[in-house]
């Protein structure tokens, strides 16, 4: 197998997405599937009311679709667990941000399942996502970066896992707040994966789910890139942030998820200090949080913000791969 194969996944994922688009946007629009948009948030973003959200149920089609032909197709040995295990959190963390979407404009509220809902839901998948890796003796230890030493976390393995897929899920969450932000920090961080799953391991079905996330988030920014004909929603969110968590976790690059998945880190981190300072000195360090709202707030055009973000993605995740490959 060749690095063709993957640019061939990467393409037949983008065109599928490109393909269904026109049809799933008007049947959203239709449905009156569209986004609410909350009233604290940017006043600039108030005209983006009623674009159809869910687009995420594209991205879920394509990559589904695109892994299960090309690993038959290329992959001499019947398709692994692994394959079956990343698509059932994908498409879990998928169908519960669906359910989320769905109340929101069923409703026509901005909030859809309650926190504790959408948590118990998450639980619940990476639990039978731990469940099935131990069944198949995964190993629980992680790789400490620039030591080349590991730790086995034995039971501790589990909380880990819940830690990783719940954390990462609303992490990357929180980064869907701008028309097409999510969507290229998403490819650029699965990109840096999918090259280190076929050039450092290599563990080529991995590498072609990657690749299939990448080449369907491609697809989706045509439509998602500013000024965006339609939104992720939760259903895409959820699903990328559980996508992103199982292939660190199967590659054995537990920690490195938090270097490649940077952009989301540091979303997440305005969050929670957020919350601390107004909560401990009732003063907010941020205009107003997850940060790329900060700098819309302060001036900068959404394009620059997007752009930026995209930019220092990238940075993180050449970050990750020189580290993995040339250092590790």
């Amino acid at each position: 197998m060749n690095e063709s194969v993957l640019l061939i996944t990467m393409a037949i994922a983008f065109l599928i997405t490109v393909l269904i688009s026109p049809i799933f946007i008007p049947f959203l629009k239709r449905l009156k599937f569209g986004q609410s948009i909350r009233d604290e948030g940017p006043k600039s973003h108030m005209k983006k009311s009623g674009t159809p959200t869910m687009g995420g149920l594209m991205i879920l089609v394509s990559v589904s679709i695109t892994t299960l032909i090309m690993t038959a197709k290329f992959n001499p040995n019947p398709i692994s667990f692994e394959v079956y295990l990343m698509l059932f959190v994908f498409i879990g963390y998928g169908l519960l941000g669906f359910l989320d979407d769905f109340i929101k404009v069923a409703m026509k509220r901005n909030l859809g399942l309650t926190s504790k809902q959408k948590m118990l839901g998450q639980i619940v998948i990476a639990a039978v996502f731990y469940l099935i890796l131990i069944r198949h003796d995964f190993p629980t230890y992680i790789d400490l970066p620039f030591t080349g030493q590991s730790i086995d976390l034995g039971w501790g393995y589990a909380i880990f896992i819940l830690f990783m897929l719940v954390g990462s899920s609303n992490a990357v969450n929180l980064t869907d707040g701008l028309d097409g932000l999510l969507a290229g920090t998403a490819a650029i961080a699965f990109g840096a994966f999918a090259i280190l799953a076929w050039q450092g391991q290599p563990q080529f079905e991995i590498g072609i789910f990657a690749l299939a996330i990448v080449g369907s988030l491609l697809g989706f920014l045509v439509f998602n890139a500013h000024p965006a004909k339609v939104f992720m929603g939760d259903t895409g969110s959820l699903a990328l942030g559980g996508a992103i968590a199982s292939i660190a976790i199967l590659t054995k690059m537990e920690i490195m998820l938090v270097i490649i998945g940077g952009v989301f880190v540091i979303e997440t981190l305005s969050v929670i200090i957020q919350v601390i300072s107004f909560k401990t000195r009732g003063k907010r360090v941020f205009k107003m949080s997850p940060i790329h709202h900060h700098y819309e707030l302060i001036g900068w055009s959404e394009w620059r913000v997007v752009t930026t973000f995209w930019l220092v993605g990238l940075l993180f995740a050449a970050l990750g791969i020189y580290i993995e490959v040339w250092i590790n």
